[in-house]
């Protein structure tokens, strides 16, 4: 399954520089407590676990309940350091797995 994602990272930064790094992802986060047009309950399906890495080393993760809103905003803060790739990934339930990379130059 593909997702639909929005990440906000400046493009630039001075190294040392304290920069936000924000996503949303279009997800259902369906809690499996609702139910569905014919009365059965919908299945559960939540994205579990987020992280984000930059330049391979992690520097930030959460993990989600089935009490997370439908299409999930995260923003977080980290130090820029050197010119290279921030890569955002997303873990859920029934196999869905998401990552997207963006590029900072760091000066």
């Amino acid at each position: 399954m593909s997702a639909r994602t929005l990440i906000k990272v400046p493009p630039t930064a001075r190294r040392g520089e304290v920069i936000e790094v924000s996503a949303i992802i279009g997800h259902p986060m369906e809690s499996g407590f609702r139910p569905g047009a014919d009365g059965q309950r919908l299945p559960r399906n939540i994205i579990t676990r987020f992280s984000c890495h930059y330049n391979e080393e992690p520097v930030f993760a959460a993990e989600f309940s089935p009490a997370i809103s439908a299409n999930p905003l995260i923003a977080f803060h980290t130090v820029a350091v050197a010119s290279g790739t921030l890569r955002l990934s997303w873990e859920g339930e029934q196999g869905f797995r998401h990552s997207e990379s963006v590029t900072i130059t760091v000066t």
